[in-house]
């Protein structure tokens, strides 16, 4: 199996990984905005798009999107919505990664999707929300700041440190495989790396039980 063979084997095994794990698991986490889920998929998005780079992750994110609605149902602006907040997130990290290829260049592409996708959601929900449930844009812009924000932040957040947990055992299982090189993948991440991953996600879980009211 040639080089190029391996990574499209990959990239469909991992969008396949990433609506099985979307499907799973799928639950809201501000009451406020119930409307909006968490859904794990962007996490094996942006390790496809540390190992492969920003274009593979944008070829997954519309992937998943497509796939998404035909399990879910909806509409285009299902697609678009799904596709900008998962490229926001996850072609970001990828593209700073490749341009900085150390761990300090993964944390800082994961901050930078965790920001960037946050600022922009809050200016499409902005946009779309009102068009999707036909409700007037001041209810929307109500939700802004006390549900959509800490939403993204919450989820995005925990996504981040997802990827800095689940990246070693997602690429061992690859490398076993035979589907990825040494070369292909990204830093190896440090067990203080595991550790800040783990603290993030404990930490954003127990901020959303906040929320949720059981804590």
């Amino acid at each position: 199996m040639n080089n190029r063979t391996k990574k499209i084997t990959t990239i469909g095994m991992m969008c396949a990984m990433a609506m099985v794990v979307n499907l799973l698991i799928h639950f809201p986490i501000i009451p406020s905005v119930s409307f909006l889920s968490y859904d794990p998929k962007d996490i094996v998005i942006v390790i496809a798009g540390f190992i492969y780079g920003p274009f593979s992750a944008f070829v997954m994110s519309a992937i998943c999107a497509v796939l998404d609605i035909m399990f879910r149902g909806g509409t285009i602006l299902d697609i678009l919505m799904n596709m900008i907040s998962t490229c926001m997130f996850a072609c970001v990290a990828g593209a700073i990664y490749k341009k900085e290829h150390t761990k300090k260049g993964a944390l800082i592409g994961l901050g930078a999707g965790v920001v960037l996708t946050t600022l922009s959601m809050l200016l499409w929900n902005y946009i779309i929300t009102p068009i999707y449930f036909g409700i007037p844009r001041e209810a929307v812009a109500a939700m802004l700041i006390p549900g959509i924000l800490p939403f993204n932040l919450i989820k995005y957040g925990i996504n981040a440190g997802a990827s800095l947990l689940l990246y070693k055992p997602v690429i061992t299982a690859l490398r076993s495989s035979h589907l990825v090189t040494s070369s292909e993948t990204v830093h190896e991440k440090s067990n203080e790396m595991v550790i800040l991953g783990g603290f993030i996600v404990i930490t954003l879980i127990f901020l959303m039980l906040g929320y949720q009211g059981v804590i």
